[in-house]
């Protein structure tokens, strides 16, 4: 990356390698050097290792002279520094890095003197050389904040090597300066090389006010004295420093939801109310939206409701009307002539309006052929006969395109000719990356089915081709969850380390896609949003699909994993996602919400705010939520969360609920045996789930660490509930008389 240095980098850099003044306080840990630098109008941590290279960071910025500069050490590891300036007083807390984790964390804290604006604030990261020119090092951003996701830089000095950092900022912590100026956490961290870092969003008409404490700057640094040398180890470096920091992160509590009681509401709606329907060619088909009947169905809507329908069916043992009414339509959208199945509908396509780029007659979204197989290979594997045949008659129509485009997808092509309609999300970004690794997935599906070794083979030729695109392979994150969990079962096959590489590959492009940090500011204080996944690496709101898919691909992911050999971080940050998937899920249900906060234009179909059918789209805090529309193909949520987070018990009156994976899971009478994943450092929820109906037996939690059991006690009741915490990685009996 070239460096663009702005008049402020160019005078800092200068002034942390020529620092007149003697370093307020220095040390030494690992192979870094720490210094507390004060350059009159700013107090800088400046970080040195045996390269050439110095990284600053700024802890307090002031338009004038700081005054009374105090600071003490209260131990080893905390100093805190107090500052003042005309305009307000300074409190920071430094925490340096212990001898087991370089990791720095510096926390500042401002009090104003009067009402301020905040015009402009300079970002809070410089690199330079030793002769203090931002010209002497050279540096690759891999990771930089898009939106409101993670206020994350990840970055590695490539001139001279021998350095790498990951940067995050707590967002949670400037809540209170986004809520008194009115502004937006999104897209505060970022910059060019060799600036980088927080500039604080600008206030120009709503001030901070006088005497209240702000916090302006809650930075955590994990540092590293080795430059990644490929994608992989960008891949692995960055999933292993955000564990790391994880650890450290205040996170949210979260709390039992009852999602049975939330299905059944799901379920009552999504069979009754009308504008979750249409009928054409003489079945009912669901909508894309609520009451959008334009559009002519899809596949897609109808087999990602499908799908979590059937699993709930299975596990509960209970008839669902919908499921028949689903299936029978599903043969309508073969096409005889192409042999395959199709997106539209194939005799509704003339209600395409040519609207939008894929709304036209033929015209496939690369992801959108192979989503529908990956389902009915689901289905199938389940024993479903119609699926299996759809499956089988479509496949090789796939190989085909796979071929013709040479494992590498466009956005949109024509069904017919094949001829490309969008070659590129974006100019120069490529078309759909992830699809590669979904093509794999629905070929080792075919695989499994069939025993047939060419499908296997194909899949392994898809893999093989993600390798060149380097880091960025995310297109939407469902896709790409599902491609990350192909390649852990390629590993899982063949022992090929390319494999768990590229699942790794595929789980950093997730997890740079998420938000670690909870809206506080507007309509966000009404839900939680900490571990949010955005659909598309664009994409300005979270979505309902997207998640809920995600969210049932981590679960295989783990099941596939389970007993490999793979990366702690992994096991760590996906169990921690579906922990607070499950805790914020809910609030994708607009009966969950206050109405104020819900849109009032809509753009696909109606938004009925006492309807069980959630939202696709949940917004910045400062922007109402539904504004694209009532998500039907969203409302398998509830039913892919209760089969995956409950553990049903015959003639018991009473359910597990769980909220981590779980694997190894045996029930036998009067007892049940399983092992929560995840890492032991951090803890989940577990609960009883009482029928109130009936009395409930003497029931006995017990773990099990190297054969030995440990009673587990309960540490909060209700009427119907029963809640006790568990560490991961962890094995549970749970026995009952």
């Amino acid at each position: 990356m070239s460096n663009q240095s702005s008049i402020w980098a160019v005078a800092s850099a200068n002034k942390i390698a020529h620092c007149k003044n003697d370093p307020l306080y220095q040390c030494t840990i690992k192979d870094f050097g720490f210094e507390l630098q004060n350059h009159g109008n700013s107090l800088w941590i400046v970080i040195t290792n045996n390269s050439d290279v110095r990284i600053g960071f700024r802890t307090a910025f002031s338009s004038t002279d700081f005054t009374n500069v105090d600071f003490r050490a209260d131990d080893d590891n905390t100093l805190k520094i107090k500052c003042s300036a005309v305009f307000g007083d300074y409190s920071i807390e430094v925490e340096w890095p212990n001898t087991e984790e370089t990791i720095l964390h510096y926390k500042t804290e401002f009090i104003p003197a009067e009402d301020i604006v905040v015009p402009f604030w300079p970002r809070d990261i410089v690199i330079t050389g030793k002769n203090g020119s931002t010209s002497d090092t050279k540096g690759d951003v891999y990771i930089s904040q898009t939106g409101t996701r993670s206020g994350l830089i990840y970055a590695g000095v490539t001139k001279p090597k021998g350095v790498s950092f990951l940067y995050f900022q707590n967002l949670t912590s400037l809540g209170a300066y986004n809520i008194d100026t009115e502004t937006s956490a999104g897209n505060v961290v970022g910059g060019q090389w060799p600036e980088l870092g927080l500039s604080l969003p600008t206030a120009t008409e709503k001030p901070m006010k006088a005497q209240q404490i702000y916090t302006l700057s809650d930075a955590y640094v994990c540092l590293s004295n080795k430059t990644p040398i490929d994608q992989f180890e960008v891949a692995k470096g960055f999933m292993n420093s955000l564990a790391q920091l994880y650890l450290l992160l205040p996170r949210p509590e979260t709390e039992y939801h009852n999602y049975l009681d939330i299905l059944n509401s799901a379920l009552h709606d999504l069979q009754t109310n009308k504008g979750c329907w249409s009928h054409r060619s003489g079945h009912p088909y669901l909508n894309a939206y609520v009451s959008d009947y334009e559009t002519p169905p899809e596949i897609m809507v109808q087999l990602a409701v499908l799908l979590p329908v059937t699993e709930y069916i299975k596990w509960s043992e209970r008839d669902c009307a919908i499921e028949q009414d689903i299936k029978q339509g599903l043969p309508a959208f073969y096409n005889d002539e192409l042999k395959t199945v199709m997106r539209w509908l194939p005799t509704e396509e003339h209600m395409l309006d040519e609207s939008e780029e894929q709304k036209v007659p033929m015209v496939m979204d690369s992801w959108y052929l192979h989503h529908p197989l990956l389902n009915l290979a689901r289905l199938a594997s389940a024993g479903d006969e119609e699926a299996k045949d759809l499956l089988l008659k479509s496949v090789d129509f796939a190989i085909k395109v796979a071929h013709h485009f040479k494992y590498e997808w466009p956005v949109f092509y024509r069904m017919d000719t094949l001829e490309t309609v969008k070659e590129e999300a974006k100019p120069g970004e490529g078309g759909e990356k992830d699809v590669a690794g979904l093509y794999a997935h629905v070929m080792l599906q075919v695989w499994e089915i069939t025993g047939d070794k060419k499908y296997f083979e194909e899949a392994e030729k898809a893999a093989q081709t993600m390798t060149r695109y380097g880091f960025d392979v995310f297109y939407q994150a469902n896709n790409t969850m599902f491609a990350a969990k192909a390649m852990i079962l390629l590993y899982r096959e063949t022992k090929k380390d390319l494999y768990r590489d590229l699942s790794y590959l595929f789980l950093a492009n997730v997890f740079k896609n998420v938000a670690l940090w909870e809206c506080t500011y507007g309509y966000g204080k009404h839900f939680p949003s900490f571990f949010e996944l955005f659909p598309l690496s664009d994409a300005p709101y979270t979505a309902v699909y997207e998640e809920q898919e995600a969210y049932s691909g981590v679960h295989e992911y783990l099941s596939y994993a389970n007993g490999l050999d793979i990366l702690p971080s992994v096991n760590l940050l996906l169990a921690e996602f579906v922990r607070y998937m499950v805790n914020r899920a809910i609030y994708y249900y607009p009966p969950m919400l206050p109405k104020e906060m819900l849109s009032e234009e809509v753009k696909t179909g109606e938004l009925d705010p006492n309807l069980w059918i959630a939202l696709e789209d949940i917004h910045d805090g400062w922007e109402k939520s539904g504004s694209v529309g009532q998500e039907v193909y969203g409302a398998g949520l509830a039913f892919g969360i209760v089969p995956r987070q409950y553990i049903r018990l015959a003639d018991a009156h009473f359910m597990i609920f769980v909220d981590y994976p779980i694997a190894e899971k045996k029930v036998s009478k009067n007892k049940v045996k399983f092992k929560f994943l995840g890492d032991g450092r951090l803890t989940c929820r577990l609960c009883i789930v009482h029928d109130g109906d009936n009395v409930l037996p003497a029931i006995k939690i017990e773990s099990v660490i190297e054969g030995k059991k440990s009673e587990i006690k309960c540490i909060n009741t209700t009427d119907k509930e029963f809640e006790y915490k568990v560490s991961g990685n962890t094995d549970v009996v749970i026995s009952w008389s």
